[in-house]
């Protein structure tokens, strides 16, 4: 059963940018086989769209809900087309959707990348253990964080010092509520069988709130 991706356009006005959580809980109300555990290599993709300021998201013409999955998982998702979805007070719809193989591509990246660090979150051992992940997929290809376009840092939270695209994901557990951090990520120069293997497996954790999940660089 191949690993493939399956699309659904969404209709709305705006979400927040960082809406991985708000996004998960409001899937897994309409579909609970999302939250099982055993769905954890189940991937949600963050919805791409024009920031709005204000941390908010702009929704158009070519927004997606897109999930990675296994092909014999599509039939869990279908009940989704035609529902409303309302992300931390945002209502969106969902429209129909469409099904993606996956292809391989040289340069792959992530826009967030999540591992648990002993020692805090810093560059180079946070690149050391996304090194060590490939290697564990059997993967030699070379990682690098994104640099930052410009002097102004992605989240808040970021030191002005870091050079790299360094991002936040609010989990609101309400008995544990959290804030974490990572970094985005690109794998350049692999094969044509490792390009599929970093897309099916991904790297670190918090795959169905967005993260790990890797693409084409466009």
């Amino acid at each position: 059963m191949p690993v493939v991706d399956l699309s659904f356009r969404l209709i709305g006005k705006t979400i927040p940018v960082d809406h991985g959580y708000a996004l998960y809980g409001a899937v897994s109300r309409v579909v609970p086989w999302t939250h099982e555990p055993e769905q954890n290599a189940l991937g949600i993709h963050p919805i791409n769209g024009l920031l709005a300021g204000n941390r908010m998201l702009h929704l158009t013409p070519t927004s997606r809900l897109a999930f990675r999955l296994d092909s014999d998982d599509i039939k869990e998702l279908l009940p989704l087309a035609g529902k409303e979805l309302e992300v931390d007070g945002h209502k969106t719809r969902i429209g129909v959707p469409t099904v993606y193989a996956l292809k391989p591509k040289a340069a792959l990246h992530s826009r967030l990348v999540t591992i648990k660090l002993k020692d805090g979150l810093r560059p180079e051992p946070f690149l050391a253990a996304v090194q060590a992940d490939l290697t564990a997929l059997d993967i030699r290809a070379q990682p690098g964080l994104v640099k930052r376009q410009g002097s102004r840092p992605m989240e808040g939270k970021t030191s002005p010092s870091d050079p790299f695209v360094r991002r936040t994901l609010f989990i609101k557990n309400k008995a544990r509520p959290a804030e974490v951090v990572g970094y985005a990520v690109m794998v350049q120069g692999l094969t044509a069988d490792e390009s599929l293997k970093l897309q099916e497996h991904g790297i670190g954790g918090r795959r169905r709130l967005g993260c790990g999940i890797f693409v084409p660089v466009r």
